[in-house]
């Protein structure tokens, strides 16, 4: 998800996103430990994800 589209989120969208992201990327370590996950990339794209949404849910409390 594009930074942009974040941004027009609330924070308890912003929560809520985070919450799904970081069970997602556990769920993706968790394949790869067992040898079921083909696409490697996809780790690193969600640890972005979690981190552009954190970077957004801090502007915003800065924000205030």
């Amino acid at each position: 998800m594009k930074a942009n589209d974040l941004r027009e989120l609330s924070i308890d969208e912003l929560l809520q996103k985070k919450d799904d992201s970081n069970q997602a990327f556990f769920n993706l370590k968790i394949q790869h430990a067992t040898g079921q996950l083909e696409n490697t990339a996809s780790l690193k794209f969600a640890k972005r994800d979690i981190a552009r949404v954190k970077t957004i849910i801090r502007q915003n409390e800065m924000s205030k």
